[in-house]
């Protein structure tokens, strides 16, 4: 009997110890090859733009869905402006061709667009993930794409004991490298004006496809992607023309509203 009794204890003793490897060694395991698999994108964080200098090439004040802004270029082709959703009155999306091949997608939206729709994308509660990335990280979408974009693979508590955090981290790698656009491999840097902020994804300097510039405020928020496959200038996008519309970006009405 006390053989029996000790075969049993060393087996559950036994049974205890691999459940708790199970419990605590595949996360970190998990960890760490999440970490090691990471896209090149999520290692990189916010940084501020070095030049800031404005273009001061002739353009031409554009006004879209309660938003007006200066673009460095005259040859905008408005034959071939295009707004959207076509079945709506209320259009939230202009594309814009230019002459030389440079074609620019501007889309408004709602204060919040972010963190309001992580939800239904994740399948997940509001309270989740709140509790997950915190509640100043929800409050706006600005802080959460702060937090998300200052997030890398190297921040990763690989040996907590805490299944959230190790949820938590993973969540944030995931949702960094579908968040990003392909230029932000080159680069993210902090973008503002008087009234807003945000980042802009990827360095024109490299001559790319995609470069997108996002900006956020209380009443609303804007993005630009530039796409320059096409374009026919020998020097591309550069900064200072970014410059040149996310300083003159401001408000016109207080509601997204149909475009002239």
């Amino acid at each position: 009997m006390k053989l029996l009794r000790r075969i049993l204890v060393t087996l559950v003793i036994a049974i205890a110890v691999v459940f708790a490897a199970v419990e605590w060694v595949a996360p970190v395991a998990l960890s760490f090859y999440a970490a090691k698999k990471a896209p090149a994108v999520t290692r990189v964080v916010p940084a501020d733009l070095k030049d800031q200098s404005i273009s001061q090439a002739l353009g031409a004040k554009l006004s879209y869905f309660g938003y007006e802004f200066e673009i460095p270029w005259s040859d905008l082709d408005e034959t071939h402006t295009k707004l959207y959703p076509k079945d709506k009155p209320e259009k939230c999306k202009a594309d814009l061709q230019f002459r030389s091949g440079l074609h620019l997608l501007v889309t408004a939206t709602p204060p919040r667009e972010w963190v309001n729709g992580l939800p239904e994308e994740l399948e997940a509660s509001p309270q989740e993930l709140e509790s997950a990335f915190g509640t100043e990280a929800m409050n706006s979408d600005y802080n959460f794409l702060k937090t998300l974009y200052a997030f890398t693979p190297d921040a990763m508590h690989h040996w907590t004991l805490s299944s959230a955090v190790h949820a938590r981290e993973g969540l944030l790698l995931i949702v960094k490298s579908l968040g990003t656009v392909k230029a932000a491999d080159t680069g993210i840097f902090n973008v503002r004006n008087e009234n807003y902020k945000g980042f802009q994804q990827g360095d024109p300097r490299i001559r790319q496809d995609g470069i997108a510039v996002e900006l956020f405020s209380d009443e609303g928020n804007i993005e630009f992607v530039f796409f320059q496959k096409n374009y026919k200038s020998p020097t591309g996008l550069t900064q200072p023309e970014i410059n040149r519309i996310v300083q003159s970006l401001h408000r016109t009405r207080k509601s997204i509203a149909t475009a002239p």
